[in-house]
């Protein structure tokens, strides 16, 4: 299993590192970092673009999950089997959305792995023949910020993304004035304080990994944002066209 990783993952995202770096004539490491992330989001771009619909697919059929809530507060059986028929109705999954998650996470240890051990020392056997050896990496950034160390500001940075990232598909919803508000109430509560809870720990976690990988979580949440942005425009685009209605004349 780790041979498999490793010739999957690791060893082809130190390569693709190492050659981006040698492409850039002035052999900048955080742009190596950028461009590797950008290669990145575009394969999982896919999965990514999947996800942020099945997001906005939930988002919409929210209210009408909160009506089943209510309607079947006292029988979570039955409740459970409304929701079901409901996803299958639209056929919306409600996992579709964590799929690019747990996809990402294997990138995301390996790129953790190459800076941690694999720009620490020579790894020359682990490069392709068509990739030569730079010798030492420079490990600044713009000449002026060390992405072998943590960096307190790009994890403020992540942190904020974070949080865009998370509001950009938070709605204001009118309070459910029934007996079973309270759930609904509850859980909204619970949504917003995750809203703020997760770039505090972004943040924290950031603020403690070397700042390439911090480079790297920041660049692919701003991408991610990006898309968001974009899918987000031109579904509310769609939903709000007028229908045209082909009305035919009256026969004479």
């Amino acid at each position: 299993m780790f041979w498999l990783y490793h010739t999957i993952l690791y060893q082809p995202l130190y390569n693709l590192l190492i050659l981006f770096y040698n492409f850039i004539p002035w052999h900048d490491l955080g742009l190596a970092i950028i461009l590797l992330t950008v290669l990145i989001k575009l394969i999982l771009y896919p999965l990514s673009q999947q996800s942020i619909k099945a997001q906005k697919a939930l988002q919409d059929l929210q209210p009408r999950i909160d009506e089943l809530k209510v309607k079947f507060k006292d029988n979570k059986e039955a409740q459970a089997q409304e929701m079901m028929k409901l996803y299958k109705e639209t056929k919306v999954n409600p996992f579709s959305s964590c799929l690019p998650l747990l996809v990402q996470i294997p990138f995301l240890i390996a790129v953790y792995q190459v800076f941690r051990t694999g720009l620490s020392s020579n790894h020359a056997e682990l490069l392709y023949s068509f990739v030569s050896n730079p010798g030492t990496v420079n490990h600044l950034f713009l000449g002026f910020m060390n992405l072998s160390t943590a960096n307190i500001v790009l994890a403020i940075i992540a942190g904020a993304g974070q949080f865009l990232q998370t509001k950009m598909f938070m709605t204001k919803k009118p309070a459910i004035k029934s007996e079973g508000s309270k759930d609904e109430n509850l859980m909204a509560e619970m949504n917003k304080s995750m809203m703020y809870f997760m770039p505090i720990m972004t943040i924290v976690i950031g603020a403690s990994l070397p700042a390439g990988l911090t480079l790297y979580w920041v660049t692919m949440t701003l991408l991610t944002i990006l898309q968001q942005y974009f899918v987000l425009k031109n579904h509310n685009q769609s939903s709000q066209a007028p229908k045209i209605i082909d009305i035919k004349p009256a026969n004479q």
